[in-house]
């Protein structure tokens, strides 16, 4: 077989790989979809009466805001009253949910707030994040994993 005709064999055979690896990949790697929240998944007005905690259908383990870091109740209760917060250019912005840690929503949907790290040079790793139903997302490691916050104890 003649170089020219191998090297053409080569390219066609890495041209298919790449096709057959973006259709498997395609085909096998999306996970089941976040639930989103609809009449029946979304937290209602009995349902938060009768003792659910927003966000708690979403899969994600509840912690009481007891249970949390003292800066995060602080960083709530800044939020409840609306400010003013110790990084007001970040916090209160839209948390885009990139990382797909929390359920699929439309942009917007969620904000993040700093959650301050004592001794920390900067913002450090801890937010909360509030969604449009109520819902209070906490994480300690910059978005890699969170829970719901049950900020009622």
């Amino acid at each position: 077989m003649s170089p020219g005709r191998r090297l053409t064999v080569a390219l066609v055979g890495l041209v298919a790989l790449v096709v057959i690896g973006w259709f498997v990949k395609d085909n096998t790697s999306s996970a089941p979809p976040s639930p989103t929240p609809s009449s029946s998944t979304r937290p209602s007005a009995t349902s938060a009466a009768a003792g659910e905690v927003p966000g708690a259908k979403s899969g994600l383990d509840v912690q009481a805001l007891t249970k949390l870091p003292a800066e995060a109740a602080r960083t709530w209760k800044l939020v409840e009253a609306n400010g003013p917060f110790p990084y007001p250019r970040n916090d209160g912005v839209t948390f885009e949910n990139r990382e797909k840690r929390l359920p699929q929503q439309k942009s917007g949907y969620y904000k993040e707030y700093t959650v301050p790290t004592p001794g920390s040079p900067d913002r450090g790793a801890r937010r909360l994040v509030t969604g449009s139903e109520k819902e209070v997302f906490y994480t300690g490691d910059h978005y890699s994993s969170f829970v719901v916050v049950d900020v009622k104890k």
